[in-house]
């Protein structure tokens, strides 16, 4: 079987140039070549940069129009072969940028990174000459378009798509915003590679072993307690939820700091829920609903992906992820609904449903963040619950935080990137149907308590102390069943982009 890149997702050559573009095209073989250029709303224009670019391989842009009516729509391509021979390309793409917002240019970037695929060479004036924003978006949609899932097949089975082996961004460009924004996306990419990989061979030992080798290659510290030490230090949640697997639970720690840090310089914690598969334990899931659940460490891996792209994008502050990974099985000696568990600190929660695993395991790491960590900001992001998705569907997913201004800048990251958040309220008359007879909190509402998401959130809420916290769940957005756009089927990575964005942007 040949085994897939996974720590590397593959990645165009890119070129971002104000040459001119006869120049740039004289410069590549025209045998696999496309050169991609805009049609704005309106259509495409029969005067200016666009109608000298065909004609700069013998296309009128007025007959172009009339013969090949290409479509304004954000993500629209209409193709124009061209003839063998002396020609600069092999075919024109007319992308529609409607009316070239971010959004527009963010599908627009998707569409032409899909139709480069296993192409030697992309040439494009698209977003030349448009704001930053407007260009980072187009520069994570061309990225993420081209990205292909891994796959694992026999050793003469065909390979995987890769995206163009050149991409050429002709004309006026931001290249800081540009550069920055591919390396987001490659984040969101490593976290698509982690969430698809097969749970026969991810498991928590698995993914902590990746994590100490892009630790290595990104100049992260790293900590990996295993179950022994996970024992003796007294983190019974995701000692619990581990309980019945074969492979058992890890706690990861990774540190970045940017030069010249300080213990003042601010520190945000990050907990990514790594659970590397759900049956449901005891409390077994049906059949449809296991299938998607080795991605159910979604939250893990882009917390790792993020810490792997700070450096990079030298954040300026301190950063701490937390993977809790464990694998949530069924035996006997799996937890069991009615068990009390005793979390890190030493709060006891009564186990009202060994299906709400994800919440019992970040409940150590975040108590942990709050204990010894002293963060800052303190935040989690997890495929949690059921009820975010019938809540929000596959668009958008809740955020919920104790201080405004913290979800406030979340949301405009997600804006900025296009991974939408959606702020919802840690309801206070909710937190009664938490309560236990025997323990000091039940990890899930009572018999008709509703609001699952909500009471999730305030679960979580008991573990973070004082520290302004949000929360993410990411169980609606964190897969995708199509292949379109920039989501391919599997794990999608949303909330990388954002959380990155929005840590560049801290102080």
């Amino acid at each position: 079987m040949r085994a897939p890149e996974l720590l590397d997702p593959a990645a165009s050559d890119w070129t971002i140039t104000a040459e001119p573009l006869a120049d740039v095209l004289a410069d590549l073989d025209p045998a696999d070549l496309l050169l991609a250029l805009p049609v704005p709303t309106g259509g495409l224009p029969p005067a200016g940069a666009t109608a000298k670019a065909l004609a700069l391989v013998g296309l009128d842009a007025a007959e172009v129009s009339a013969t090949h009516e290409p479509k304004s729509e954000a993500g629209s391509v209409t193709t124009v072969p061209l003839p063998p021979g002396e020609r600069a390309a092999r075919k024109v793409l007319l992308v529609g940028v409607a009316g070239a917002t971010a959004a527009d240019l963010r599908a627009a970037g998707a569409a032409l990174g899909r139709a480069g695929k296993d192409r030697a060479a992309l040439v494009t004036t698209v977003g030349g000459g448009a704001s930053r924003a407007v260009q980072s978006a187009f520069a994570e949609g061309l990225a993420l378009g081209g990205y292909s899932s891994p796959r694992w097949v026999r050793d003469d089975a065909a390979p995987a798509s890769v995206p163009a082996a050149q991409l050429a961004l002709v004309g006026s460009y931001d290249e800081p915003s540009v550069r920055h924004s591919v390396v987001r996306a490659r984040a969101t990419m490593l976290a698509r590679n982690l969430a698809v990989v097969p749970s026969n061979t991810k498991n928590p030992a698995w993914v902590a072993a990746q994590a100490r080798t892009l630790a290595g290659r990104t100049g992260l510290d790293v900590r990996v307690w295993t179950e022994r030490e996970l024992k003796a230090e007294g983190f019974g949640g995701l000692l619990a939820v581990g309980a019945a697997s074969a492979t058992p639970p890890r706690l990861v720690q990774l540190d970045y700091a940017p030069d010249g840090a300080t213990v003042r310089t601010p520190r945000v914690v990050l907990v990514g829920k790594g659970i590397t598969f759900d049956t449901g334990g005891l409390d077994i899931k049906p059949a449809d609903g296991m299938l998607a659940m080795k991605t159910d460490m979604s939250g893990a891996g882009i917390v790792l992906a993020v810490l792997t792209a700070c450096r990079e994008l030298a954040v300026p502050v301190r950063v701490t992820g937390l993977l809790a990974l464990a694998e949530n099985g069924v035996g006997g000696a799996a937890y069991r609904p009615g068990d009390v568990v005793t979390q890190y600190g030493g709060r006891t929660v009564e186990i009202g449903n060994t299906d709400a695993e994800g919440r019992i395991v970040m409940a150590d790491a975040l108590a942990y963040a709050d204990l010894h960590l002293d963060p800052t900001v303190l935040l989690d992001i997890a495929t949690l619950t059921g009820a975010a998705r019938v809540a929000l569907g596959r668009s958008m997913a809740p955020v919920y935080a104790t201080d405004d201004s913290l979800g406030r800048a979340l949301v405009a990251a997600g804006e900025a990137t296009g991974e939408l958040l959606w702020p919802m309220p840690l309801v206070e008359d909710y937190r009664a149907s938490l309560d236990s007879d025997v323990a000091d909190i039940n990890h899930i509402a009572g018999i008709g308590g509703g609001g699952g998401s909500i009471s999730a959130a305030l679960f979580l809420r008991e573990f973070v102390g004082a520290r302004r916290w949000a929360h993410l769940d990411i169980a609606g957005v964190g897969r995708s069943d199509v292949d379109r756009g920039l989501l391919t089927k599997g794990g999608t990575g949303f909330g990388a982009r954002l959380l990155l964005t929005w840590l560049e942007e801290m102080s």
